[in-house]
């Protein structure tokens, strides 16, 4: 875990709860979103790799609770057309 603060200068610091001290300072507010964006980047690459499941598996998954079952069969055939 970590948190993000404001430094005095107006920089960013994050200090890391883990190692319970700074890990990173003088950032700019662009650089902590790039920082921010490329941690997404690889969670969503490594999604990709790894943890994609059958589609079969969403229809069989779904439950009419939050979305009528002719909505989701209207859904269903626009994913399945190529």
């Amino acid at each position: 875990m970590s948190f993000i603060s404001r430094q005095k200068n107006g920089l960013l610091c994050r200090f890391s709860t883990v190692i319970d001290t700074v890990s990173d300072y003088n950032m700019t507010d662009e650089e902590y979103i790039e920082m921010c964006a490329q941690k997404a980047r690889e969670e969503a690459q490594e999604t990709l790799k790894h943890s994609l499941r059958p589609f079969e598996e969403v229809k069989a998954s779904f439950v009419p609770t939050n979305m009528s079952r002719d909505e989701f069969n209207r859904i269903l055939r626009l994913m399945e057309k190529k």
